[in-house]
């Protein structure tokens, strides 16, 4: 959990420092965006292509390179000197991102008894709105106090200790299944596996292609002080670190209608943000909806992919981390462009439009009567 807590807050931390950043550097929004582009698209192509390439070494072992990986990325970036140097740290977070996300998601089956792998998975993906409620709103607090430089030196130091943990505390893991590239492939033959990507790129799209400009949006249309920007923050991340457990209870059960409510919940934040979040209290109010229906988003998608390919978890796992991170790149691009070329509020609402129709797949999804597979 440890791990994926300090390879989110590392994914994400220039969300809260994108201002600074881009000033330092003299570069607009869209272009400081790129720090958040490039990682996705390096762990899309990194999670096949690393997971097959290791297939048969120790998986302790590798976790552990991904994440003293992670550690030099972020000491890079605190001693860069020019913006292509931050680009440069953020390759090493998307080859990092790619491999540990693909080996480290499906390793709940392996360390816990089978009744217990739903709430081991939720345990671990609550690190990603933990990511959002400590590691970004603190990473924004160190950066406004004693520069961004400072915030990715300390999420270094802090890597490093996690890597000393990982080594001490994981037991050994051989590899028990080599993933190839055939199996990966004959996932998409499956309708659920069809399904997982089609709802996970249009909720992500519209999730990372609005949350990473939201520091703009507050700026500009809610007029909040860039110190007080890491109080909504950390409502959001609150609020995420509830969605994503009461997602993981709800999932099992009612594994459709869990992600339905969790994209409308975003659908409805995002769209109405343009509206009421130009007063603080409607701003505060729509993040936290937000961030209840984001929190679910990271275990529905896994939870999907996993029943979709129940004899393959690894494969699952790597086309989760692929597709994923891959829209997240393709989302936080083009909302980019958008808020370069127009405003944070359009993005929002470009943004919803693309939640409200991940909800319309669902529902055909439904009508489909399309049941989970068994393990064969």
């Amino acid at each position: 959990m440890l791990g994926v807590f300090s390879i989110v807050t590392t994914e994400i931390l220039p969300i809260g420092l994108l201002t600074s950043i881009g000033s330092s550097f003299t570069i607009s929004d869209g272009m400081a965006g790129l720090m958040m582009t490039m990682p996705g698209f390096l762990a899309a192509l990194s999670a096949p292509l690393v997971t097959v390439a290791t297939g048969r070494v120790d998986r302790r072992l590798m976790l552990g390179a991904f994440v003293l990986l992670l550690a030099l990325a972020d000491f890079l970036a605190a001693a860069a000197s020019s913006y292509w140097l931050i680009l440069v740290s953020r390759v090493m977070v998307g080859v990092t991102i790619g491999g540990f996300w693909s080996i480290g998601a499906g390793l709940a089956g392996r360390l816990v008894p089978v009744g217990s792998v739903a709430r081991a998975t939720s345990v671990i993906f609550a690190a990603v709105p933990l990511g959002s409620v400590v590691g970004v709103p603190l990473g924004t607090l160190i950066g406004d106090l004693a520069g961004w430089r400072t915030a990715f030196l300390v999420m270094g130091v802090f890597t490093v200790g996690v890597l000393v943990l990982l080594l001490l505390v994981v037991p050994p893991l051989p590899t028990a299944q080599t993933t190839r590239l055939h199996v990966l492939g004959g996932m998409f033959r499956s309708v659920n596996t069809r399904f997982a990507l089609g709802t996970t790129f249009l909720i992500v799209l519209a999730h990372f292609g609005t949350y990473t400009y939201v520091a703009p949006f507050l700026e500009r249309v809610t007029h909040v002080g860039s110190g007080s920007i890491t109080v909504f923050l950390l409502s959001y991340g609150v609020a995420g670190i509830t969605g994503n457990f009461l997602g993981g209870v709800s999932v099992a059960r009612r594994p459709r209608a869990t992600f339905a409510v969790a994209a409308a919940m975003i659908a409805g934040a995002t769209l109405l943000l343009p509206v009421l979040g130009r007063w603080e209290p409607g701003a505060v109010a729509l993040l936290i909806v937000w961030g209840v229906g984001y929190g679910a988003v990271p275990v529905c998608s896994q939870t999907w992919f996993a029943k979709a390919s129940p004899d393959s978890p690894e494969a699952s796992s790597v086309l989760f981390t692929a597709s994923f991170q891959a829209t997240f790149s393709t989302g936080a691009l083009l909302g980019g462009v958008v808020v370069d070329h127009s405003s944070p509020s359009t993005v929002m609402t470009l943004g919803g439009a693309a939640a409200v129709l991940m909800v319309l797949v669902v529902w055909v999804h439904h009508m489909g009567k399309v049941s989970w597979p068994e393990p064969g």
